[in-house]
């Protein structure tokens, strides 16, 4: 079947504005998203939070029948979160790490994932360790094999890097885990919602995702998946009342379900948004989505790599939505400007994000362009005459 590109773009009002190539930053709410989420905030300003809250209870619960369908899992395997970020650190916070104890991670990990290996090495004694890289540039399974002992604790991985185009090879990396009998953790932040996610294939114990990416959801919102198997070995970094009962004086007790990883208060709002863009990417088919989103990656390459002066960092044998380049003369930030003042965004990825991987590869920074499905050729072939204008 044709992909519907107009009726896309009908529920996109943002395409009228700008051309956006910034999806793996913050995607363009689709309509109803937007008019769910604003409903309801209509809805607290004229009866009150709570009451509204009773009154939306059954769009709040579908939120987590929602998330559970696109990946894969039971609703009790699912915390809904403020952002990606907050759900991977309430999962790797919530193991304790002792002195020798070791986590594998790749050389591709986001800087907020790695500050906290950092900070939890720098309080235990834990070790950090990247898996080597492969030819390809994605995380080298056969290097990991070699890696593993006793010590192992965690195995940690982004599935699709910040930047570098590349999707590593998680269900490879799960078999592995699996037959270790080691934790393994990953951050899905820039896949979920642009490609087929099972949690089962891949063969996670914890799953972290945001809704402002590919889902197309709105900001502020995010969720987690932990396996009911292993939910017992894990107590989170901080409970308050939604996530344990006071049941004595000197006694509480956690939920038995993948909720005590969040907290009480949280926005309503959102996380009815969160559930509707969920619902419309699944309306669209995920694998749809990922045909279209590969597509239109390639013709941003393909277009782009002739150009003088210009080269595409992306890696790795799968390749996704994010294209990531340079231009001999030019900054990444006065690219991203010059584009801007053509309503057009992309954004920059410096080193500070993914410092393993930029500095291995003589990098600072690069300019970093990510289609999404109701993107055009038209808006592929506008953005590469923009860079070849800048370069002549």
């Amino acid at each position: 079947m044709a992909f519907d590109l107009q009726r896309a773009r009908q529920d996109t009002p943002g395409t009228t504005h700008v051309i956006h190539f910034n999806n793996a930053g913050s995607s363009l709410m689709p309509q109803p998203v937007l008019d769910a989420t604003i409903k309801h905030l209509q809805l607290e300003a004229q009866i009150g939070g709570y009451e509204a809250f009773d009154k939306a209870n059954e769009a709040i619960e579908h939120t987590y029948d929602a998330a559970a369908a696109l990946i894969g899992c039971s609703r009790d395997e699912i915390a809904i979160l403020e952002n990606a970020t907050h759900a991977w650190d309430m999962a790797f916070y919530s193991l304790p790490f002792q002195a020798g104890e070791r986590i594998l991670t790749s050389m591709t990990e986001y800087a907020s994932n790695y500050i906290a290996f950092l900070q939890i090495a720098r309080k235990t004694g834990a070790i950090i360790e990247a898996i080597p890289n492969d030819e390809h540039g994605q995380v080298s399974v056969e290097a990991l094999h070699q890696m593993i002992d006793e010590r192992v604790k965690l195995i940690a991985v982004t599935h699709v890097p910040t930047s570098g185009g590349l999707v590593n090879p998680i269900a490879a990396i799960g078999k592995v885990a699996r037959e270790a009998n080691i934790l393994y953790l990953v951050d899905a932040c820039q896949s979920v919602g642009q490609m087929p996610i099972d949690v089962n294939t891949i063969g996670c114990d914890m799953l972290s995702t945001t809704g402002r990416k590919y889902l197309r959801g709105p900001r502020g919102t995010g969720f987690l998946y932990v396996r009911r198997s292993v939910l017992e070995r894990l107590e989170p970094p901080f409970l308050d009342m939604h996530a344990a009962t006071w049941v004595a004086r000197d006694r509480y007790e956690m939920r038995s379900d993948a909720r005590r990883f969040e907290n009480w208060e949280t926005n309503y709002a959102g996380k009815i948004g969160l559930g509707v863009a969920i619902d419309y990417a699944m309306q669209w088919g995920l694998d749809a989505i990922w045909r279209r989103v590969k597509s239109l990656a390639y013709q941003l390459r393909t277009q782009l790599s002739p150009l003088p002066g210009v080269i595409v960092r992306d890696r790795g044998i799968i390749q996704c939505g994010i294209v990531t380049f340079t231009i001999e003369g030019l900054e990444p930030e006065e690219i991203k400007r010059k584009l801007a003042e053509q309503n057009i965004n992309v954004t920059v990825s410096v080193v500070e994000s993914t410092r393993l991987d930029m500095e291995a590869r003589s990098l600072t920074s690069m300019v970093r362009a990510s289609v999404h499905y109701f993107n055009s050729e038209e808006e592929v072939g506008r953005f590469c005459s923009e860079i070849e204008k800048m370069i002549y």
